[in-house]
């Protein structure tokens, strides 16, 4: 057999094998109710089920007025400290601002002058791979998929470390460091592999300047020139803060505390979480609002008529248009109903970044969706809270405007919630809990064996 060729391949057997398993794992719904189960860990109106605790982020979207639950504007807080109030404090000081707030998420507390330069020169220090990784290991079989070759060069540089397997916090807090400092270079090295191996580009290998931010260093290891301008690297900067932590409650964080409470090393606790925020149901949405509004400039000949928009924005809920899923991507989201504040935080920065590249009507477009689409999808469907649009609408055209390839955008969101994860692991291994294991009632009733040859064939 060609294992070369067959490898990928799906036969018939395959699919009828497939369609075996599908009708086994189909369970009735109606016994979700009966049982009481709260699928996906939420309850019949969307809300999360309270699984643990935590003293790093909150997430607020409502307030109690008479006894009752009212939704209210959306506020993200990073211990303690309301977001807005952070970003309007370094950016205000023309200052970078990520360092400060890794600081902040990993040690509880705002650093002083000398701290704040302390760690950022500890960052800096571990912003090298190990000898001949990059050629060894990036360049070898490239994939398609950069969160994919993300998580393999994290699992693979368990190989380097003597101390892998130390669960201690001190050497957990050490490996974070470290994966915080290396995420851009391990995912924009494994971009460059892949672009020029399957695509024929030109291959450029940027070494990281210690004298740089995180945002900057981004920006300069990815461009051939490795020039930027002092507001690109400023909103990148400020896209990485937003995403760096949203509770502890999202698919992946969760999944940092499910997989360390099993006490294995971390770089296999920070692989699991960065299959998680590949899904495109965590972390992919900011290239489907991309997607969506490249097709709507297509199909609309006025950008500015509001009837155009919204008919397109009514064909998106319908089905008829783009990918036919029936969403209108970057609105909604899982808490937040009045307004996502990572979004309200964004816009007037990416408006002076739109400003900058020459792109005042695409931030227009997208700021008469943000008006409209609330509008239209309460109209057409029954909702419990309302809709707003999320961070998502805003990243994506950020990192078209940064010209950031799009197969990156996923990994800027890792680079950024790495900083949250470590501060999840650190969390659930100081706080020394059992390990993680939710009950699943079994539906399945008992059967009694059958010998082989008297068997039904299939």
């Amino acid at each position: 057999m060609d294992t070369q060729n067959t490898f990928s391949e799906i036969t018939p057997e395959i699919i009828r094998l497939a369609g075996m398993s599908e009708q086994a794992g189909i369970i009735d719904t109606a016994l979700f109710t009966k049982y009481d189960v709260k699928r996906g860990l939420r309850d019949l109106n969307g809300k999360g089920v309270l699984a643990g605790l935590t003293n790093i982020s909150d997430v607020r979207a409502s307030k109690t007025v008479d006894g009752a639950q009212v939704p209210t504007h959306g506020r993200l807080f990073y211990r303690g400290y309301d977001v807005k109030d952070l970003v309007e404090g370094f950016a205000g000081e023309e200052r970078f601002g990520f360092e400060e707030v890794t600081y902040l998420l990993l040690f509880d507390k705002l650093p002083n002058k000398e701290e704040l330069a302390e760690f950022t020169q500890l960052l800096s220090s571990y912003r090298s791979l190990p000898t001949s990784f990059v050629r060894d290991i990036i360049m070898k079989a490239p994939s398609s998929d950069m969160m994919n070759t993300l998580a393999r060069s994290v699992l693979t540089l368990y190989s380097y470390d003597d101390r892998a397997d130390d669960t201690s916090l001190p050497n957990v807090l050490r490996q974070c460091l470290q994966l915080i400092a290396l995420f851009p270079m391990l995912s924009i090295y494994g971009y460059q592999a892949y672009s020029h191996y399957h695509n024929g580009e030109s291959l450029y290998i940027h070494q990281s300047r210690p004298e740089l931010s995180n945002a900057e260093n981004i920006l300069h290891i990815l461009r051939p020139d490795s020039k930027y301008t002092p507001l690109e690297a400023k909103i990148l900067d400020i896209a990485l803060i937003l995403h760096m932590e949203h509770g502890g409650g999202n698919n992946s964080s969760f999944t940092t505390h499910v997989v360390t409470s099993s006490l294995t090393d971390t770089y296999s606790v920070i692989a699991a979480a960065i299959g998680s925020l590949k899904g495109p149901r965590h972390g992919g949405a900011n290239i489907k609002v991309v997607q969506m509004f490249a097709e709507m400039k297509r199909k609309i000949s006025d950008w500015s008529n509001e009837g155009e928009v919204a008919d397109y924005l009514l064909k998106l809920l319908h089905k008829d248009a783009f990918d036919h899923a029936g969403l209108i991507y970057g609105v909604g989201h899982a808490v937040y109903s009045k307004s996502d504040p990572r979004a309200v935080i964004f816009k007037s920065f990416v408006e002076k970044l739109s400003e900058e590249k020459g792109l005042h009507d695409e931030f227009a477009l997208y700021s008469m969706v943000e008006r409209l689409a609330p509008e239209i999808i309460a109209k057409e469907r029954p909702i419990y809270k309302g809709v707003s649009v999320n961070v998502d609408f805003y990243s994506g055209f950020v990192y078209d405007m940064l010209n950031l390839p799009m197969e990156l955008y996923t990994p800027i969101f890792a680079i950024a919630r790495i900083v949250g994860w470590s501060a999840h692991r650190m969390e659930e291994l100081a706080n020394n809990g059992k390990i993680i294991r939710p009950a699943y009632k079994t539906v399945c009733t008992d059967r009694d064996y059958v010998k082989i040859n008297r068997r039904d064939a299939v």
